[in-house]
C-alpha cells in the first residue's frame, strides 16, 4: 500500500503541472488513471462516479495552489472570472448530480469522446488566431509586469461558455480550462496568461461546489484524496511558477499525445463495456 500511495501522489503531482500550466485542472489525467489503474493500484476496481467526485475534490488544492501563485504575478481577472462563474458554479453541481445516472460504459466513452475533442482544441488552438468581434463590453487589465490589454466580451455569451464548462467539470471531474481558455482567447482576444490563470480562479469556485455535490452522493473516496491531494498542491504550484517562465511547448505535447493514447483507449472500452 505504500508503494501505492507514493504513486498516487505522483499522479496527484504530474497531473497538476500539467492542469495549472494550460488552465485545465488536471482532472482529465487523474479520473482515466483512477478508472483504468485502479484495480492495480488498489487491488480493487473504482467506480466512474468515484473517480470523478474524488477527482474534483483534489482539483480544490490544484486550483488553490495555482490561483494563488497567479495571483502574485498579477494575472487573475477576476472580474471576468466572477461573471463566468455565475453560471459555472450551478452547473458544476448539476453535472456532478447527473454524473450518478450514467453507467461504467457508457461514462467510459464519452469521457474519451470530450479527452479527444480537448486534443483536437488543444492542437487547433496554435493554429488559429483571435477572432475580430466588436464587443460592446470593453475590458482593460493590466498585469503584475506592467503589460497593458484590451479585451472585450458578451455579457450572454459568456454566461452561456461558463454553463458549458461548468456542466463539463462537475460530470467528468474535470477543471475546464481545456474548454475554456481557446474559447476566452479566440473569442474575446484575452491574452493566454491570463486567461490560463482567470480560468484557475473558476475552476477554483467551481470544483469546490461540484465536489460539495459529489460528496453528498458518497463519491468521495478520502483514502485517494488524501493521497492525491498533497501531490496535486505541490503539482499546481509548480506548473503556475513553470507557465510563468516557459512556453511549456514539449510538455504540451507530451499531454496532447497522452490524451489521445487515453482518449481511444476509453473510447474502446466504452464501447466493449456497453
Amino acid at each position: 500500500m505504500g508503494v501505492s500511495l507514493l504513486i498516487l501522489f505522483v499522479i496527484g503531482a504530474i497531473s497538476a503541472v500539467f492542469g495549472s500550466i494550460v488552465g485545465l485542472g488536471g482532472g482529465i489525467i487523474t479520473v482515466p488513471v483512477l478508472v483504468l489503474l485502479g484495480p492495480s493500484l488498489l487491488g480493487e476496481p473504482v467506480s466512474s462516479q468515484t473517480a470523478v467526485g474524488t477527482s474534483l475534490a483534489v482539483l480544490i488544492f490544484t486550483a488553490l495552489s495555482a490561483t494563488w501563485t497567479y495571483r502574485k504575478q498579477g494575472k487573475v481577472d477576476y472580474r471576468s472570472g466572477w461573471l463566468f462563474f455565475i453560471t459555472g458554479g450551478p452547473a458544476a453541481m448539476a453535472g456532478a448530480q447527473l454524473t450518478n445516472a450514467i453507467s461504467q460504459g457508457p461514462f467510459q466513452l464519452a469521457f474519451g469522446i470530450f479527452m479527444f475533442v480537448m486534443f483536437a482544441l488543444m492542437v487547433a488552438r496554435e493554429r488559429m488566431k483571435p477572432l475580430h468581434f466588436d464587443w460592446k463590453i470593453k475590458r482593460e487589465f493590466t498585469d503584475g509586469a506592467g503589460n497593458r490589454y484590451e479585451f472585450g466580451y458578451n455579457i450572454g455569451l459568456a454566461l452561456l461558455i461558463g454553463c458549458g464548462v461548468g456542466m463539463a467539470s462537475g460530470l467528468f471531474g474535470i477543471g475546464g480550462g481545456s474548454l475554456f481558455v481557446p474559447l476566452m482567447v479566440l473569442l474575446f482576444r484575452f491574452p493566454p496568461h491570463v486567461a490560463t490563470a482567470t480560468s484557475m480562479f473558476v475552476i477554483l469556485l467551481s470544483s469546490a461546489l461540484g465536489s460539495g455535490v459529489h460528496a453528498w452522493n458518497g463519491n468521495v473516496d478520502w483514502r485517494l484524496f488524501a493521497a492525491l491531494a498533497p501531490g496535486a498542491l505541490a503539482g499546481g504550484r509548480a506548473g503556475a511558477v513553470i507557465a510563468g517562465r516557459l512556453s511549456g511547448r514539449q510538455l504540451l505535447w507530451l499531454l496532447r499525445a497522452t490524451l489521445l493514447a487515453v482518449a481511444l483507449y476509453l473510447i474502446y472500452k466504452g464501447i466493449r463495456e456497453m
